[in-house]
């Protein structure tokens, strides 16, 4: 009877066995033959929320992968080589790391993710990214301002292909300019005004001099923050206004020098004669936006996301509404300071030749069709061509585009920036409150900085190549 039932069960696991195979088999038949000669092949983006529809949020249904889908199916019905099948995923911003590394230990990355370069540069460094420099031709080199590419560029190689991004400027309640009787300061509603560092000093100045208390209560000339990691952009902006070149040509801290300490004072002297907000030390750039919502604040930071927000929120009754207008970051030498959050998409080495070159293939698809191109007014668009086509509908593209030429790359696109955030706001705390001279927290802030960036460099593919 044992032996009978031992018979039994081998035969049961040889038939489970057999049709297994077969499944296999069929299954894998059915991911390369596609029944028109053409093998299929099977891809996956993944992408934060981004702007919901393919050109516009009014769209019935717009969502937020919207534009991947409607891209994946023309590219699907155009491309030639293959049958194409894109998965488009939406993932939420504070789980995309977590998402990534665990599929990275797994040895299933996406095949592909759209989001800011500033938010994966390190994924680069990692060597989890392919390079993408045979997908970048001369057309889209002369569209798209050498300073995009140079953020996306690591090393000597593109790793991310750019499609819109984020300027990051200042912003000013002109209503408040005239109380104070400065309107010869003010700049056009469409254009971001552009301060020597003496005007924006004898902005503050009348700011705190002679804006009117009875029209705004607890109001105070500019913002600065210093709480935690967000301390780090415009901060970093600030830093290189007396013509401090921050990175050097190796990719390491260079503001130890007479401008950084300069710079450190500037901000120091400006905080210590309250024209600023009191308490930077304790200040989340939460707050600071806050701050300037509720008009206690002449000048702040803003980028284009938060500004468009600002306006909605004021033609939707939820801010009281003031006339809010674009500056730069003044300097010393008067040109302005610009920077950006470049968005764009990486394409990830999952070790399959053939799905890393249609990913490439679907990149610049979406990236160069002039038809697609035109969703990057969803955001700020890097193309002239887009911002020239759309400036009627948005003048503040061609301001954008313009600013352009002023634009510095506040990562240095150097390893281990998101270890480096933490290094810089102690620093500026203890600047505020009087524990470090400016000499001493710019020596202590290129001296941490630095053992971060030489300790991410050891674990740098872009650095050990």
């Amino acid at each position: 009877m044992l032996k009978k039932s031992l018979l039994a069960m081998v035969s049961f696991i040889l038939i489970i066995t057999v049709l297994a195979a077969c499944g296999d088999e069929n299954e894998k038949k059915s991911s390369t033959d596609s029944g028109n000669g053409k093998d299929t092949v099977e891809l996956s983006l993944w992408l934060t929320p981004q702007w919901k529809g393919v050109l516009d949020g009014s769209e019935e249904g717009a969502d937020y992968d919207s534009f991947f889908k409607h891209a994946a199916e023309r590219f699907s019905e155009e491309y030639d080589e293959y049958d194409v099948k894109i998965n488009v995923e939406v993932i939420a911003g504070d789980q995309r790391d977590e998402m990534l590394n665990v599929n990275l230990n797994g040895g299933t990355p996406p095949d592909m993710f759209f989001e800011s370069v500033f938010a994966m540069g390190d994924y680069a460094h990692r060597g989890a990214l392919v390079p993408l420099n045979d997908i970048v031709d001369d057309e889209a080199k002369s569209d798209i301002a050498e300073n995009y590419w140079e953020t996306v560029t690591f090393g000597d190689d593109v790793y991310f292909y750019p499609f819109s991004h984020m300027p990051g400027t200042m912003v000013y309640n002109a209503d408040m300019f005239k109380a104070a009787g400065l309107e010869s300061y003010i700049g056009s509603e469409d254009s971001i005004k552009t301060w020597s560092l003496e005007e924006y000093e004898e902005i503050l100045q009348g700011l705190k001099e002679n804006t009117p208390s009875d029209q705004y209560s607890n109001a105070f000339p500019m913002g600065l923050y210093a709480l935690n990691n967000q301390a780090d952009t415009w901060n970093l902006a600030y830093l290189r206004m007396f013509g401090n070149e921050f990175f050097g040509e190796d990719g390491s801290l260079v503001v130890d020098d007479e401008n950084g300490a300069k710079a450190l004072a500037w901000l120091k002297k400006i905080y210590d004669d309250g024209l600023t907000n009191p308490g930077a030390e304790s200040v989340s750039s939460n707050d600071v936006n806050a701050m300037f919502q509720n008009q206690q604040l002449g000048i702040s930071f803003t980028n284009s996301v938060l500004y468009n927000n600002l306006q909605a929120d004021m033609e939707n009754g939820n801010v009281a509404e003031f006339d809010a207008r674009l500056a730069n970051i003044p300097s010393e030498s008067g040109d302005p300071l610009s920077f950006t959050y470049v968005t764009g998409t990486a394409v990830f080495d999952t070790g399959d030749e053939t799905r890393i070159k249609v990913s490439k293939d679907f990149v610049k698809f979406f990236s160069t069709d002039p038809e697609l191109v035109k969703s990057s007014k969803n955001g700020v668009p890097v193309r002239t061509t887009v911002a020239d086509q759309y400036k009627d509908e948005n003048p503040l593209f061609a301001a954008y585009d313009e600013n352009a030429q002023y634009m510095f790359s506040f990562t240095g696109n150097v390893p281990g920036y998101s270890e480096l955030r933490q290094v810089l706001y102690p620093e500026l705390q203890a600047l505020y409150i009087g524990d470090k001279t400016p000499e001493e927290a710019i020596a202590a802030y290129q001296e941490k900085g630095n053992e971060v960036i030489e300790k991410s460099k050891a674990d740098s593919v872009i650095y050990n190549q």
